[in-house]
């Protein structure tokens, strides 16, 4: 990005981002005929903006009611690319002020290194470290990659236009590049003809790694160097490890998938190495080309000249070209050999081939202290260490495949497989026993499997146990297992492992997951059943007694609501911390965090200082979902400044300090808790287990057709169920993508105002948000789903699934809750503290609430059998519908 103009403040860089980019969409829709169409945007907004304000609350419906299906389309698309401009301006904007150390960054986030630094003993706290993001496929992009790209191009040329050194004939080019991209943007449809492939998923992913995460990561190290090195960073051993470590769901998750098979797991590890080998293979031949010390200068380590001659006689027609290239310079002869033989494992010619990425860290150490023997520690700990943290942290296999699947499926292979056996258990402790006989000792050779859904389990394990012999152990070893609800649903994945492998070598990292209220709060009790079974004896002495516990945060909160799943969590994980503790064990919790405020959402340096104590332990490891990804990791300096967030509130996490004051929060208002627990629970499934609930959220919402908004491989729904649907027919996060568009946002918030009523001692709760982080964060999440809230439009959403008594429960709930947020927090409007937040959530209001004024003209004229329009305009207004979808998901943001 280019340099910001010296005179120009951030607020008026950002205003003049916008307002040049909304003029040349206006400019584009005006030179191709579209004119009316701009200043009917001008008066919905303008008419949305004054309904919401107290103003006539039917002028908005009244410009609608006069469109035809195709004004309405073409208005919706125009809408939609103007958030997407609005995006890009505030993207550019959040990365010009962490550049430039603005303390308002990231909505004030402040910069936690000083205090990082004030701990003491910070190289032996960093040796120590593990953040551990996971990527996940979980489908809440909205944007086509197609949309993406336009947008790349347009900030591309944005940077051009404004860098200071640009004259009056490139600022000119500059303009027209730009005017050429967002035509094409108008006239590019925001809706995917096909729904994404698994593959296709795996690929819009590894744009993250290729454009970002390779250059974000080391600079993540450097950054931590410099608060360890005292100024001296660059000239000597950084006593700084790899500490990062990235998993991936994407092409390894199928619970509910059935599109993601054992050879989509396969593959998509293959796709996975081809980028991380080509990343290093790239780097080690740029850093190669800075290597040009001559021999006399920098003479090479006699190992390293010992290795040269070893490398000219294994391959001397490739090492002969380098010599001739470079001569008398080992350094760099080294390092290129290096590159040929990274590419040699790419292509898997394996006469030249590494045989891991053990042996490559070993030539880039050799060339290391080769480089510090002959003084030159600059080259030595500079851009090659760079290599080397590369290499540490992403191996050849990229990313941590992770392997997720259903109980329920297991369940099934297991009761097919044991049918089959003389001594079939009769109880669940006689089948918890012979599953763990069965997983040491192995199956009797006639049992096989019958159908092809446990030919596939099977056959996902021995991918597994093939992609560790290939990429290494750390390639593809994790088990995630969705809803464990007994011990035997752990021991069974392993007895399936000993079947599918037999004697084979196959890494085995079962990881139970945890999701409802009740499954949380029975988690020690399942692990103590688990945890004496020889297998997993067995397992923790090949760990060292490391286990790994995941918390879901998505269908908690849809289970018992946003409150009472927070504080469900905390009380969770203080167990774990206690239960591990108790049995010696290194425990880490794994954190399944939607993008969503309804899903775990929100500033996640936050949520993790208010994490129980002994919870982190300098351990962390949390999804990144949808949307979230492209948020976070959308430039290198966004993705750095939101990785050194993450890292340092781990270390910060647990300190003395941090330690004290959330123990005794915790327990000093722990009546508080309590009573906020079970009163917003209670009033959470009074609403939701209403009779015909979950036909109102359908019937009022555009749920049942966001299965053609195409956002990802798997199916938005567990069943096809059109009336009488159940609530756990809705996955969790259409089901909070539906209520983000009906503009009421009920996960984020509902129950909360009656727990906090329920208390009944206003000071005492003001108290608790000053006190307690933890129930500072659950009050600031849903501040910010209110004021994301529009009252007005959710009533008229919800009219539409025909139980009134549901809206009047839903309104009053989020007048109450709105009113006790702020009396709690001290103000007198949300995000009154946060005025960056303010300013974005008022920006785009007016653009929003117009979009959801279409929406609900098509929602009612899609679901209305009788409205006079024939099957054509149905569609159209099908169409109109999905836009409008697509295009609120752009302005509202973490939706899902």
């Amino acid at each position: 990005m280019a340099a910001p103009r010296p005179d120009a403040t951030p607020d008026t860089l950002l205003t003049a981002d916008i307002a040049l980019l909304t003029s040349l969409h206006r400019q584009v829709l005006t030179e191709s005929g579209r004119d009316e169409l701009a200043g009917l945007m001008d008066r919905l907004e303008e008419a949305a903006a004054g309904a919401a304000d107290g103003g006539d609350p039917a002028e908005p419906t009244r410009i609608i009611e006069a469109l035809t299906a195709q004004q309405a389309a073409s208005l919706a698309q125009a809408l939609t690319v103007h958030f997407h401009l609005i995006n890009l301006a505030e993207q550019r904007h959040r990365s010009r002020l962490l550049r430039g150390a603005d303390p308002r960054s990231g909505d004030a986030t402040p910069d936690m290194w000083p205090a990082v630094a004030a701990l003491g003993e910070l190289a032996s706290r960093v040796r120590d470290l593990r953040v551990h993001p996971v990527l996940t496929a979980h489908p809440t992009e909205a944007r086509r990659r197609a949309v993406s790209s336009a947008l790349d191009r347009i900030g591309a040329q944005l940077d051009r236009f404004d860098d200071v050194a640009a004259g009056t004939q490139e600022r000119a080019a500059a303009r027209r590049r730009m005017l050429e991209e967002v035509d094409i943007l108008s006239r590019t449809s925001p809706l995917r003809t096909t729904p994404p492939q698994p593959a296709d998923e795996v690929r819009a992913v590894m744009q993250v790694f290729d454009q970002t995460l390779f250059h974000a990561v080391p600079r993540l190290y450097r950054s931590v160097e410099m608060v360890i090195s005292d100024g001296d960073a660059g000239r000597r051993d950084p006593a700084v490890p790899a500490f990062l470590r990235f998993g991936s769901w994407v092409g390894g998750d199928r619970d509910g998938n059935p599109f993601v098979t054992a050879e989509v797991t396969r593959q998509t590890a293959a796709i996975q190495a081809d980028h991380a080998l080509r990343a290093l293979a790239t780097g080690a031949e740029r850093i190669a080309r800075t290597l040009t010390m001559s021999e006399d200068a920098t003479p090479p380590s006699p190992e390293l000249a010992n290795e040269l001659a070893r490398d000219a006689v294994a391959a001397p027609e490739v090492f002969a070209g380098i010599r001739t290239s470079s001569p008398n310079e080992p350094h760099r002869q080294k390092l290129l050999f290096a590159a040929e033989r990274l590419n040699a494992t790419r292509r898997g010619r394996i006469e030249l081939a590494y045989r891991s990425p053990d042996d490559l860290l070993a030539d880039l150490r050799l060339i290391q202290d080769s480089l510090r023997q002959a003084g030159d520690d600059r080259a030595a700990f500079g851009e090659l260490q760079h290599l080397i943290w590369l290499t540490e942290t992403f191996g050849f296999h990229l990313a941590e495949l992770e392997v997720r699947q259903h109980s329920a499926v297991h369940e099934a292979a297991l009761d097919e497989l044991l049918g089959q056996l003389d001594d079939e258990p009769a109880d669940d402790e006689a089948r918890l026993a012979l599953l763990d006989r069965l997983a040491v000792e192995g199956w009797p050779e006639h049992v096989q499997p019958v159908t092809d859904k446990t030919r596939e389990v099977l056959d996902t394990l021995r991918v597994m146990s093939w992609l560790q012999e290939r990429w290494g152990p750390r390639s593809c070893g994790r088990y995630v297992v969705s809803f464990t609800q007994k011990a035997e649903h752990l021991v069974g994945v392993r007895a399936l492992g000993r079947l599918a492998v037999g004697e084979g070598r196959l890494r085995l990292d079962v990881v139970p997951l945890f999701e409802t209220g009740a499954d949380l709060s029975g988690a020690v009790g399942i692990l103590e059943r688990w945890l004496p079974t020889d297998s997993t004896k067995v397992w923790l002495g090949q760990t060292g007694g490391h286990v790994e516990v995941m918390v879901g945060y998505s269908d908690s909160a849809k289970d018992v609501g946003p409150a009472s799943a927070t504080l469900t969590l905390y009380s969770a994980q203080s167990e774990l911390v206690e239960w591990a503790d108790g049995h010696g064990l290194h425990l880490t919790i794994f954190h399944g965090r939607g993008g969503s405020l309804g899903r775990g959402g929100g500033p996640l340096h936050r949520a993790i200082l208010a994490q129980p104590p002994g919870s982190v332990a300098g351990r962390f490891k949390v999804t990144e979902q949808g949307e979230v990804i492209f948020a976070r990791y959308a430039d290198e300096t966004l993705a750095q400044a939101h990785l050194e967030r993450l890292t340092s509130a781990v270390l910060l996490a647990d300190t003395d300090d941090a330690t004290a004051r959330n123990r005794d929060a915790a327990d000093r208002f722990s009546d508080v808790s309590a009573t906020v627990e079970r009163a917003s629970r209670e009033a959470w499934w009074d609403l939701v287990r209403t009779p015909g609930f979950a036909d109102v959220v359908a019937e009022s919402s555009p749920m049942d057709e966001l299965s053609e908004l195409r956002l990802g491989s798997r199916p938005a729904r567990r069943s096809g169920a059109t009336e009488g649907r159940d609530l756990s027919d809705l996955r969790a996060i259409p089901w909070v993508f539906a209520w983000s568009q009906i503009r009421a946002n009920i996960p984020g918030w509902y129950g909360l105002g009656t727990g906090l009523a329920a208390v009944g001692d206003p000071e005492r709760l003001r108290a608790a948000y000053r006190e307690w982080p933890l129930f500072a964060s659950l009050i600031d999440v849903a501040e910010m789903s209110l004021a994301k809230a529009n009252p007005r439009l959710a009533e008229s959403f919800l009219a539409l699934g025909g139980q009134p008594d549901v809206t009047r429960r839903v309104l009053e709930e989020l007048d109450l809750t709105r009113r006790l947020v702020l009396e709690t927090m001290g103000q007198r409007e949300l995000l009154e503290a946060k005025p960056l937040l303010h300013g974005r959530v008022g920006l785009r209001a007016p653009s929003i609430d117009a979009l959801s004024h279409l929406q609900l003209r098509a929602l009612r004229l899609i679901r209305d059998p009788e409205a006079p329009i024939d099957d054509a305009e149905r569609q159209v207004w099908t169409r109109v519908l999905l836009l409008t979808v697509n295009g609120a998901a752009a302005g509202l943001q973490n939706t899902g």
